[in-house]
């Protein structure tokens, strides 16, 4: 197949890349390099099967010539931490809307990236494909990026309604690995990986006790691709995700990346940071998946527990250090 990767040189969009590449696909790969990196398609730009656009996705003429037969989403601001809402709301509408006309008109698949971040403070875990939206007051931007993407599945299954769009909705579950941004834009792994390298106090946002469930970046795209070519994912929405028993408070991970890079007897720094310091900033307290329907739909298993993924992303990081 032909897929055009948005954000191709980011996080998920470079390693899905090479994945397709290896297997034998065709992958036209686009990204203005605002967060992604040329360094992350280094081992890829040469192939012959891959194409790269440096480009502003907002300009609709980029797409106009490329033939392909999906489109895979990923170009995305996000939670608005430390950077604009008012960006975010709009970026992604405008990217949005420019990628279905694309797929309407050339009657592409789209296989979009979304957020569990829209199930917001439910406190029903474990979220699933229907669990409800429950979010805070509009008055606090952090809740402008689910949001976002809230609208974006409401438009694409909008579309599919009036004008037969074939979709496929992802909701990512906190991935990391290879690749990762190395700033807070990228998670806290990267960051708290630094802080244990440096031997540093690890920076934890509010008490720490807020959970979380990481998926590596391998199981990540393992799911991308079910999206992209199992049949049964045809207009329907999944969770990609790791086991919901891999559910972790920041605190523990700070101090599980920490014993990991400085050894089991090391005592773990910690300087907790309150959100207070972020203006008016709400965090949510669990994130717990439920994979049921991706398993039983798309025959999805994730490979790596936390540990494992995250030994390998210490490495990986480690390897940054040598160039």
């Amino acid at each position: 197949m032909n897929i055009i990767i948005t954000g191709a040189a980011g996080f998920i969009g470079s390693n899905l890349a090479m994945s397709l590449l290896k297997k034998g696909h065709k992958v036209t790969g686009i990204d203005n390099l605002s967060y992604g990196s040329l360094e992350n398609i280094s081992s890829i730009v040469n192939n012959r099967n891959f194409v790269f656009i440096e480009a502003d996705l907002k300009n609709a003429s980029v797409l106009e010539q490329i033939k392909s037969d999906a489109i895979v989403h990923l170009a995305s601001q996000k939670i608005p931490r430390y950077s604009s809402a008012l960006l975010t709301l709009n970026e992604n509408a405008i990217l949005l809307k420019i990628v279905i006309a694309k797929c309407i008109n050339d009657k592409l698949k789209l296989v979009f990236a979304s957020t569990s971040d829209i199930y917001g403070r439910n406190p029903s875990i474990p979220y699933s494909e229907i669990s409800e939206i429950v979010l805070g007051p509009t008055t606090v931007k952090r809740w402008a990026y689910a949001i976002s993407k809230i609208y974006a599945e409401q438009l694409i299954i909008a579309n599919n309604a009036e004008f037969d769009l074939e979709y496929t909705i992802m909701r990512f579950f906190g991935s990391y690995g290879p690749n990762q941004n190395l700033t807070w834009w990228g998670g806290p792994q990267s960051v708290f990986i630094e802080k244990a390298f440096s031997n540093e106090a690890i920076e934890i946002h509010g008490d720490g006790k807020q959970t979380r469930t990481f998926t590596y970046v391998d199981d990540t795209v393992l799911g991308i691709e079910k999206c992209i070519f199992e049949p049964n994912s045809r207009n329907e929405i999944f969770n990609i995700a790791n086991e919901p028993d891999e559910e972790i408070s920041i605190t523990d991970l700070g101090v599980k990346i920490w014993k990991l890079i400085n050894g089991s007897e090391s005592e773990a720094k910690i300087n907790y940071i309150p959100y207070s310091s972020f203006g008016n900033y709400e965090d949510v307290r669990r994130r717990v998946p439920d994979i049921t329907k991706i398993k039983n739909l798309l025959n999805y298993s994730p490979v790596f527990s936390l540990t494992d993924g995250l030994k390998k992303t210490i490495e990986w990081q480690k390897s940054l250090k040598k160039k």
